[in-house]
């Protein structure tokens, strides 16, 4: 039997071979390598081929401290001087003298101020006086006792050879005693008297105003013709101090400690000082005292601090920074570098290479305030990422800060 080759063929064709031919088919088809070529790009746009620079902070591996050395606190507060003293009158006066001006040195018990004194050396003179007639008083009394101790001893002779009465003799025994009870009386007199004079004295004296200690003038604060006073009174207008005078050899500097970083802190420690007025410049010092107290409203704990030298420059109430430093020799006798504490992550850095971020292994030793001492996976002149992102991978590209 023979085969309908036409039916066949039928058979073989594909069911859409005669949508390919329908003519909607026909218009879409012309769009479909342009579709694909659309998909296509989409797809290239969408995968991540790369990101843009992330910014980060850097810092440099540095070499250790050579003097062994390091910072592990820092501070800040004033030159004080622990012996000022505004200088004043013991009592109310007028000034009638002032011999010194700011900047004067001035020695120990040097006169820098009088006030008016003729109240009180009038009344000085009085006392002397009062004093003299007690003495001369004392005197009296002294010669009739001698007279009265004479007649007693006379009496009783004559009483003894019965020349006299018994009365006679006990009057002489009782002018005796009470010539010696008002001698007593009369010495007392004059101790009063001597008291006197040495108080009248000293109210002359507290008329002059002396420098209690050798130091510099720094203010002047009465001129001749003003009132002074202990105390303030005449509504203001009276002065209550000569000058003010400081002990430039009781200079140190106080500074403020956080209370939460004073355990870093011990008498004796080394200390390094730069002044504001001198920021080119550092002075050795050393920690005398921490005060045992804190003060509540601002959380710190003073601390007192001698400067190992003193020089004239530095000035009361100077602005000063301080460094706590720590000996570390150990810590850095085989570090080959540092770097700051806040590139450390766990037991590794992120370290900037060619512009991209890599993880690497270090050994340190123990953190010493903001620098940690680097024993090994360093070296001088690395560039360590400070604070690294949680973000960061391996091989990121990675920019500086600033750049």
């Amino acid at each position: 039997m023979a085969l309908d080759q036409d039916a066949l063929s039928a058979l073989k064709r594909s069911p859409l071979s005669g949508l390919s031919r329908h003519p909607r088919w026909q218009r879409l088809s012309r769009w479909r390598w342009p579709f694909a070529v659309l998909v296509l790009l989409l797809v290239l746009w969408a995968k991540p081929w790369g990101h843009a620079p992330l910014p980060v902070d850097v810092a440099v591996v540095s070499a250790p401290p050579a003097s062994g050395r390091a910072t592990i606190l820092n501070a800040s507060g004033f030159v004080v001087a622990r012996r000022l003293a505004t200088v004043a009158s013991k009592v109310t006066g007028r000034v009638v003298e002032v011999n010194v001006d700011e900047g004067m040195q001035v020695a120990e018990g040097q006169v820098l101020a009088k006030l008016d004194a003729a109240t009180a050396a009038a009344s000085h003179q009085v006392a002397v006086a009062e004093h003299a007639a007690a003495e001369k008083a004392l005197n009296e009394i002294a010669v009739r006792l001698q007279d009265a101790k004479r007649m007693l001893t006379r009496n009783q002779e004559l009483l003894s050879r019965h020349l006299v009465a018994q009365s006679v003799a006990d009057t002489s025994a009782a002018d005796v005693d009470a010539l010696s009870a008002r001698l007593q009386q009369q010495q007392s007199q004059v101790a009063v008297a001597k008291s006197m004079v040495r108080q009248r004295q000293q109210d002359l004296d507290d008329l002059i105003i002396r420098a209690p200690f050798a130091g510099v003038v720094i203010t002047k604060d009465a001129q001749p013709g003003e009132m002074v006073s202990p105390i303030s009174a005449g509504g203001g207008f009276t002065r209550t101090g000569i000058a003010t005078l400081v002990d430039m050899a009781s200079r140190e500097l106080e500074v403020d400690v956080n209370e939460a970083f004073i355990h870093r802190v011990h008498e004796g420690q080394p200390v390094e000082a730069v002044l504001d007025a001198y920021p080119e410049e550092s002075f050795a010092a050393h920690v005398i005292r921490v005060v045992p107290t804190a003060d509540r409203q601002k959380a710190t704990v003073k601390v007192r601090i001698a400067l190992e030298r003193l020089e004239a420059r530095i000035l009361p109430d100077m602005g000063v920074k301080v460094r706590f430093l720590d000996v570390t020799a150990d810590a850095y006798a085989h570090a080959v570098g540092s770097i700051p504490t806040e590139a450390l992550v766990g037991d590794h850095v992120w370290v900037v290479i060619s512009g991209r971020a890599h993880t690497r292994a270090v050994r340190v030793a123990a953190s010493l305030g903001n620098d940690v001492p680097v024993l090994s996976g360093l070296a001088l002149g690395d560039h360590v990422i400070l604070k690294p992102s949680a973000a960061l991978t391996e091989g990121a590209t990675v920019t500086k800060k600033g750049d």
